[in-house]
């Protein structure tokens, strides 16, 4: 018997809204999955682009190695293309007969700018490599970069810790030396981040020596030591026969592991080179982590400044250099440097291995330092008298640099009060500083004529 008309439409009418609500859920479905597959993938794009901007691999150059920058700049510098390699190879390209092809590790720090511009005003080809890490202020160092284009030196921003952009510049240089520069320095800032000594003062030394063995040619190599290394040594005048083996800090310790890793990759595989055990270096553009420089600045800001007196109450005493004493020393390094003598990373022959003190000879108390500061800036310190902490500084240092004058005739000729004067005179000028009163007039005197940094000789 057939079922009632109403009954009969009832049921369609419930068969058909069943269907929509399927149809209407599917396609929400796909909408849904759609949005989340889109949301999901803007998520992990989002994700990739924040730990790639701000975890980089560990790694190390310039001056020093704390946050780095160097994953995204080294990547795009390694496969930069026909116009980047045009770049490298003008920059290294000398301009005077036999001059050299040399390769500035942390160029645009301190030492390594000053080198820079020295090289290339005497017509040979320099190119700069550094991370521009953050240990102090980067605008200093873009300051330094700016500086060194306008002398057509060109900076690659990298790292000594990626290896494949360091076998893609010797693969597009024929360099003849390298003057590494690029470390971590500062002996006190290895007590907070003592990581970061061992990625840049021995695991990047090792990195470009590994490079530089297998180069063909093989460079002639001249790196920066430390006076550091004398650690706990109390013959003076610090001489390079005396015992290394008693750092006072980490940093002295990583510096000495440099000269020992130079020895073995000059025994094993015939590279030449030559270690600079640097005295407390300083000068226009230094670095702000230093005495005089923070000195300097505290001074003009009416800030008290600590000054250090040993356990026994004697002043603490450095052999203070001037930069561009250490720079003629550099070159003059690099000028006798005789040739690696390896082929594909094996020996063939004896090669050069040496390592030189570049001071001053004349140590001087801080205490005097932050006197003729204080004449300089016509601003009377706050000295704040504190005892010396056990921090891996040492009470005093002096320089016995007459290897290095017999070898390269190397002579330093500035005194510390002509050095702080030059030095002020940049730093009023880099820093804009503004005249207090009549009794600052001296330090727009001395800024008058400085439009331009101070180049080294």
């Amino acid at each position: 018997m057939a079922p009632p008309p109403e009954s009969s439409k009832t049921a369609k009418l419930e068969r058909y809204n069943s269907y929509i609500r399927r149809v209407n859920s599917t396609k929400l479905l796909n909408a849904s999955s759609k949005l989340l597959f889109r949301a999901t993938l803007l998520i992990a794009l989002a994700l990739v682009l924040f730990f790639t901007l701000n975890y980089p691999p560990l790694s190390s150059s310039s001056d020093h190695a704390p946050h780095r920058r160097s994953f995204l700049s080294s990547t795009f510098s390694s496969a930069g293309g026909a116009a980047w390699e045009k770049q490298v190879r003008h920059s290294s390209t000398p301009r005077r007969p036999n001059g050299f092809s040399v390769l500035v590790t942390g160029a645009a720090g301190f030492v390594g700018s000053h080198c820079s511009l020295a090289l290339k005003k005497r017509g040979d080809g320099v190119l700069g490599l550094d991370n521009f890490n953050d240990y102090y202020d980067p605008s200093l160092k873009r300051a330094r970069q700016a500086l060194l284009q306008k002398h057509q030196i060109f900076i690659v921003e990298g790292d000594l810790n990626d290896g494949p952009l360091l076998t893609k510049l010797f693969d597009v240089v024929p360099f003849t030396h390298v003057l590494h520069l690029a470390a971590q320095a500062g002996v006190r800032y290895a007590m907070q981040n003592p990581q970061s000594y061992v990625a840049s003062n021995i695991a990047g030394f090792v990195s470009l020596l590994e490079v530089a063995k297998s180069a063909n040619p093989q460079p002639a190599i001249v790196w920066a030591s430390s006076s550091s290394v004398y650690g706990l040594n109390t013959e003076n005048p610090f001489s390079e026969l005396h015992r290394t083996d008693r750092p006072a800090s980490l940093y002295a310790a990583t510096k000495k592991a440099g000269e020992e890793i130079a020895h073995t990759y000059n025994h094993i595989y015939g590279l030449s080179l030559t270690g600079l055990r640097f005295f407390t270096v300083y000068g226009p553009w230094g670095r702000p982590d230093m005495a005089y420089f923070f000195f300097t600045k505290d001074i003009l800001q009416g800030k008290p400044i600590d000054v250090y007196r040993t356990h026994d109450q004697h002043e603490v005493a450095r052999d203070f250099t001037y930069i561009d004493d250490v720079v003629r020393g550099c070159l003059g390094a690099l000028d006798t440097a005789q040739k690696s003598t390896g082929s594909g990373g094996r020996k063939k022959a004896p090669a050069q291995l040496r390592v030189y003190n570049l001071g001053n000879t004349s140590p001087v108390p801080v205490g005097r330092l932050v006197g003729i500061l204080e004449s300089l800036l016509g601003t009377k310190a706050k000295r704040h008298v504190v005892t010396m902490p056990r921090n891996g500084d040492v009470p005093f240092t002096h320089a016995n640099v007459t290897l290095a004058g017999r070898d390269f005739g190397y002579k330093p000729t500035t005194d510390l009060a002509t050095g702080l004067r030059k030095f002020v005179k940049w730093y009023v000028s880099y820093y804009g500083v503004e005249p207090r009163s009549k009794k600052d007039t001296r330090l727009a005197t001395a800024a008058t004529g400085t439009d331009r940094p101070e180049e080294s000789d």
